[in-house]
């Protein structure tokens, strides 16, 4: 097959993580359903969300814990149901991991808010297998993790499982399938290989497709969001930035735009930064369905008779996939406390370093982190040596912020105590105190055999949507 067989494949992607912009999807989905209604016979398109992260999957379990219909993308019912109608009335089909900790309840969410919007439940599929946090599990990763497994109290096990069952889900007839934690490229990979009737051993389209899947897997980030630097590298309208589509032809090449009526861009150079973002060995870009090589990639900006903010990808191979998933373990951490006091005016600075000094001499056997924010901070290191070494400026305009861990609660609540009790104890002039104590989720990470992930996909039926 070469890429003249089929019409190009198009695929929108509107998140890039748990907690991106609400209202990305509706510019991408116009855009697709004006290139559909403009489009050869035959040519198809996916709206894609990809909204999980090393940690949010371990939120999502502590959510199901509390309520087991929790646990799920907890912003899915304001991402989708603004386009949830039109997506199923023109063909649209939705791909996305905001299944998280629960795909199951997440379905049965979306079946309700289409019968809400006036429609019958689409087919929906669920992809499982991912989830490895059950005791009957706890074997297998202390064999691959040794002696780091003793005493963890596990909040999440999950492997990064692949394109296959999304592909066997499409190929079922899903109008949508939702995922927990599949590799973010999959999600573009899978309908690429369904669409195209690619086997899953065609490693070159493959790690074409899981390219076109890394270029749109953080949203925005393409169109100029992450790249934006004043005076360096411009972007207008980023208040409006678009989210990227992406073109696929049948060999796997790809065109990458974004929503028409949008702001932001796609260039060149907006391409280049997000393919080697994440990217450790450009020659080897591990994922579950193929290694994915771009030591000879090339990006060029398509001609502006083809339209603006179009950038096509060649030159990408793939060589044979793994034959072990990545999984990530994470578990409970202990605790994180932090509080922060404003000093202002003359001599601020001085109070603050003060302040820092009283709260290091009163939380003795707490190993503190200590900020200044407007001298030193991002730039900081937690031993404090680079403020240490920082001469008094004179600022007047300063605000402390200290931190620290422990495993013990009452230990790390010491430092919220001594931190309000700065307002009377001095030094003087502070104010505005914040505290917090946030459980902390630590992560360790694995490989496990292919053969001991139990992948599948299952196409719900009506009494388990209902």
């Amino acid at each position: 097959m070469n890429s003249n067989e089929s019409p190009r494949l198009l695929i929108g992607c509107a998140a890039g993580f748990s907690g991106d912009r609400t209202d990305a999807a509706g510019p991408v989905v116009d855009t697709l359903i004006a290139r559909l209604r403009s489009g050869p016979e035959g040519q198809s398109a996916f709206l894609i969300f990809e909204t999980l992260a090393e940690r949010t999957l371990a939120l999502a379990q502590l959510r199901r814990r509390d309520n087991p219909e929790a646990g799920y993308e907890p912003l899915l019912d304001a991402m989708l149901r603004p386009v949830l109608a039109r997506c199923l009335a023109h063909g649209i089909r939705i791909v996305s991991n905001f299944g998280a900790a629960n795909p199951r309840a997440a379905a049965r969410h979306i079946a309700r808010m289409a019968r809400e919007l006036g429609g019958d439940a689409p087919r929906i599929a669920v992809v499982e297998g991912d989830d490895l946090s059950g005791p009957e599990h706890r074997a297998m990763l202390h064999e691959a993790l040794g002696a780091q497994m003793d005493g963890l109290r596990v909040v999440s096990a999950n492997a990064y499982i692949g394109a296959e069952p999304i592909a066997a889900a499409l190929d079922a007839g899903a109008q949508i399938v939702v995922c927990g934690r599949v590799a973010d490229p999959s999600l573009t990979v899978g309908p690429a290989m369904s669409h195209f009737g690619w086997r899953t051993d065609d490693w070159d389209r493959l790690g074409r497709a899981t390219m076109a899947g890394h270029l749109l897997e953080c949203g925005a980030q393409v169109c100029g969001g992450y790249f934006a630097d004043p005076g360096y590298k411009d972007v207008s309208g980023l208040e409006a930035v678009g989210f990227p589509i992406a073109e696929i032809d049948a060999d796997g090449g790809c065109v990458i735009g974004k929503s028409e009526g949008t702001g932001g861009l796609v260039s060149e150079a907006t391409v280049k930064e997000q393919l080697l973002y994440e990217v450790h060995d450009p020659a080897a870009y591990l994922t579950p369905d193929v290694i994915a090589d771009i030591a000879d990639a090339e990006v060029r900006a398509l001609p502006d008779v083809e339209g603006a903010d179009r950038v096509e990808l060649s030159g990408v191979r793939g060589h044979a996939r793994p034959d072990r998933y990545k999984v990530n373990v994470c578990h409970e951490g202990g605790w994180l406390a932090e509080g922060e006091i404003s000093y202002a005016g003359p001599r601020a600075e001085s109070r603050a370093r003060l302040a820092a000094d009283v709260l290091r001499k009163r939380l003795d056997g707490l190993a503190l982190r200590v900020d200044l924010i407007g001298a030193l901070s991002i730039l900081g290191d937690d031993a404090g040596r680079a403020l240490a070494s920082l001469p008094d400026a004179g600022l007047r305009d300063v605000r402390l912020r200290v931190a620290a861990t422990h495993g013990d609660r009452a230990q790390a609540e010491r430092l919220a105590r001594e931190v309000m009790a700065l307002y009377t104890c001095g030094p003087a002039g502070g104010g505005g105190v914040r505290t917090a104590l946030t459980p902390r989720l630590n992560t360790l990470s694995c490989l496990l055999p292919r053969d001991a992930v139990p992948v599948r996909f299952e196409l719900l039926d009506a009494e388990a949507l209902a």
